[in-house]
């Protein structure tokens, strides 16, 4: 099914969000309305929202409906009842930064809001959709500034992408599938690959998705195809997204990311990390102090409702891994295109 306008997967109409529900995609395109705190959670914690920078916006929204949900005229009540707000949204996904940055602006905005309960809750609102504006802004810059670092080449580029970092995964337009998106309408992209990207097939069922409603060229792989791929001379480069990256330039992203890139640098191929400043975790040293979320072995062990494996054996199913500074070429933010190592630069840029 064609859809006619921009996919936006947060979006705050009639005093509630609409989410997409990514879980259906894309064999159904739904919304889910959402106006309470605890029901924002769950829709982040069961995936029905995802990708860090959408996290983040969502996140938002769930502390203003935690907000105007607490009934009490006393400050110090209020912002007491906030902050277990706070950390119940914080307990949904330990690993993409940008829903504790989110957070952790709406709970600054709300110490610092003078007035009323009502005018706190109302900047409150203001702070989300501001964030939301924000984050969709940065992501068309994010594009903009990644088509100017892709490889010049005599023909078209063919670029390669794991998981979804698309509009799905931001408040719109994307970050990696940003720049996807970018070299398709400046005239540059002949075909974008992308990885099926086990265990949640987000590659499969998301970013394909996406490239059909916008008419992207696109050819589906298995993560295990990378290489075959890249040794045929079919991938001009890599560009993926990322949930954290460290002061260092560490970066994590779906797991799958890591030996992407390990494969990128043994055929020469540039790797780049698409994201905005505020998945970038100033706190953190290195990529080693990222926590990495584990996830129900049901997503291993069984397709839909079939099981492909015996029973008796153990799984191991972490959701994200860490590609090391040093396999990244470049990181592709809203301020520009950084080295890895110029990331402490910008620290003070990043709005907490």
């Amino acid at each position: 099914m064609w859809q006619n306008n921009p996919v936006y997967p947060v979006i705050w109409r009639n005093d509630s969000v609409s989410l997409i529900d990514q879980t259906r995609l894309p064999l159904e395109y739904s919304y889910v309305e959402i106006s309470r705190s605890q029901d924002m959670a769950q829709a982040i914690k069961t995936m029905i929202v995802r990708g860090a920078p959408a996290i983040g916006v969502a996140a938002a929204y769930g502390m203003y409906f935690g907000a105007r949900e607490i009934e009490t005229s006393n400050r110090d009540k209020f912002l007491k009842h906030l902050e277990q707000v706070a950390q119940m949204l914080r307990d949904t996904r330990p690993t993409a930064v940008n829903l504790f940055w989110a957070i952790s602006r709406m709970l600054k905005t709300a110490y610092e809001t003078i007035g009323s309960i009502e005018e706190i809750q109302k900047t409150l609102l203001e702070t989300a959709q501001a964030i939301n504006k924000e984050d969709l802004q940065t992501c068309h810059k994010i594009g903009e500034n990644g088509l100017k670092v892709l490889p010049e080449t005599p023909e078209k580029l063919t670029l390669l992408t794991h998981c979804n970092a698309g509009a799905l995964a931001t408040a719109g337009y994307g970050t990696a599938l940003g720049v996807v998106r970018s070299a398709w309408r400046g005239g540059r992209l002949e075909r974008l690959f992308a990885d099926e990207t086990r265990p949640r097939l987000q590659g499969a069922k998301l970013t394909t998705w996406e490239c059909v409603q916008e008419r992207i060229p696109v050819t589906l792989i298995t993560d295990s195809m990378a290489a075959h791929c890249m040794k045929q001379d079919l991938i001009h480069a890599v560009v993926v997204g990322a949930d954290r990256i460290a002061a260092n330039g560490d970066a994590a992203n779906k797991i799958g990311t890591y030996s992407l890139a390990l494969v990128a640098k043994a055929h020469n191929v540039p790797f780049y990390v698409a994201a905005p400043l505020s998945t970038v975790d100033f706190s953190l040293t290195d990529g080693s102090q990222i926590p990495i979320e584990e996830r129900n072995s049901r997503e291993i062990y069984q397709v839909g409702e079939t099981a492909i494996a015996p029973e008796g054996i153990d799984f191991y199913n972490p959701a994200f891994d860490v590609t090391p500074a040093e396999l990244i070429t470049a990181i592709i933010t809203e301020e520009g295109v950084l080295a890895p190592e110029d990331l402490r630069k910008y620290q003070n840029k990043q709005m907490v």
